[in-house]
């Protein structure tokens, strides 16, 4: 894996590249989406793949997922998090037993990014159900 950082042009401003081209803005001013914003992302978009997934898998008529994560950082440099929440809610004919269980098999086995962080880092998570109308 491997990806490219590159100035965008205004100072503190970034286009992020991957291997196939695909692209991210990324900022230190605020322009854009910051770098540890950018990894609350990550943890939500890691995350949601396997709960997508599993609740396929399930037999769960998912129709979207939306995820909320909110965090809290050391008043400290550097700034690390110390805790991060991660809220799914998903829309649709979704048993909350079958995706509470999607989500801790996400968080406890499969996503990397939240598994990594949760080395350092405390990570809860909840679930709501918003049926169709």
């Amino acid at each position: 894996m491997k990806v490219t950082l590159k100035s965008a042009g205004k100072p503190y401003n970034y286009t992020g590249i991957n291997e196939k081209g695909h692209t991210i803005s990324l900022s230190g001013s605020q322009e854009a989406v910051g770098a540890m914003e950018s990894v609350l992302m990550a943890v939500a978009a890691c995350s949601s793949v396997d709960v997508e997934s599993t609740l396929k898998k399930m037999r769960q008529k998912l129709q979207h997922l939306e995820v909320d994560v909110a965090a809290e950082r050391a008043d400290a440099v550097p700034a690390v998090f110390t805790k991060i929440h991660v809220h799914y809610k998903a829309y649709g004919d979704v048993s909350l037993e079958k995706l509470a269980k999607a989500v801790d098999f996400s968080m406890e086995k499969y996503c990397s990014v939240s598994i990594m962080l949760k080395k350092s880092v405390l990570i809860t998570h909840s679930e709501e159900v918003i049926k169709a109308e």
